[in-house]
């Protein structure tokens, strides 16, 4: 099954638009093109309907958050969810702001969206409001061990339940929760959180794989997404370690193996559990 949902992003290339931040807007586009989608770029509010009609998959991300985006995000998400188009929610920095938070928690609301990815302290903020915030990373605090690995998960899983969204949850350790399901990828390379845009890169990646399979395989999809994102990290570690290079080497090479990689170096470097 996760061959398929691999190839089915390079022989369908969805069009995915993304209502991002202009930080990391670039990598985000290039993601998508690395895997075999099409990225548009589109956050004015008078075209943002249109565009969304013209896609097969929408990235909501709160990155560098404005009235402007709200407005466009509100419709564009509106409009995706008539077409029955997948929405991904990436509430960047929830809990460092109320405006960031409440947005995030507004669009959840209207919305339900498909898919909710944010780092640990993120989606702690969203259904607490207790998390611990270092800005838009995730705090040490939050970070999931062996000790409250199960009750996280048994957190994260009444909230898919509540929102109706499968929820991915980055880290270390990455989780993957829809209510019933649960994975625990364990893919990734300790440089990924060391390049800014690694999260935003993923959410596109994602929604690539969303757009590309079918509604009943969408929590395999989120998974297998995870999975491709890790395994590139692991790859451009094994090569920065042969060839030398800091965060800029790494994260070209991260584009690198995200576009070279076939269905066989996936189906053979995946690692993940699901219960």
């Amino acid at each position: 099954m996760f061959r398929e949902i691999f190839e089915n992003v390079r022989s369908k290339s969805p069009v995915i638009h993304c209502i991002t931040n202009y930080v990391t807007v670039n990598d985000c586009a290039n993601i998508l093109l690395a895997c075999g989608a099409s990225p548009i770029m589109a956050d004015d509010s008078r075209e943002v309907k249109e565009i969304t009609s013209l896609s097969q998959g929408l990235v909501l991300n709160l990155g560098t958050l404005n009235l402007n985006t709200v407005l466009s995000m509100s419709i564009a998400g509106q409009a995706a969810r008539e077409l029955h188009h997948p929405v991904l929610l990436d509430p960047v920095g929830a809990g460092a702001s109320q405006l960031r938070t409440q947005t995030a928690l507004s669009l959840i609301q209207r919305l339900a969206p498909t898919v909710i990815r944010g780092n640990v302290s993120e989606i702690k903020n969203l259904i607490t409001g207790k998390g611990t915030t270092r800005g838009v990373d995730a705090a040490l605090a939050d970070t999931l061990n062996d000790k409250n690995l199960d009750s996280a998960i048994s957190l994260f899983q009444k909230f898919a339940a509540e929102t109706k969204s499968i929820i991915a949850v980055s880290g270390p350790i990455d989780l993957i929760v829809d209510g019933q399901y649960t994975a625990l990828i364990y893919n990734g390379h300790p440089m990924m959180p060391g390049i800014t845009g690694s999260g935003c890169m993923l959410s596109c990646l994602i929604t690539a794989f969303l757009a590309a399979n079918p509604p009943d395989q969408y929590v395999s999809a989120v998974t297998a997404a995870c999975c491709m994102m890790g395994l590139a990290g692991e790859r451009a570690g094994e090569k920065l370690n042969r060839t030398g290079g800091g965060t800029a080497t790494f994260r070209q090479y991260l584009l690198d193996e995200i576009s070279l990689m076939n269905s066989d170096v996936f189906m053979e470097g995946i690692n993940y559990e699901s219960r």
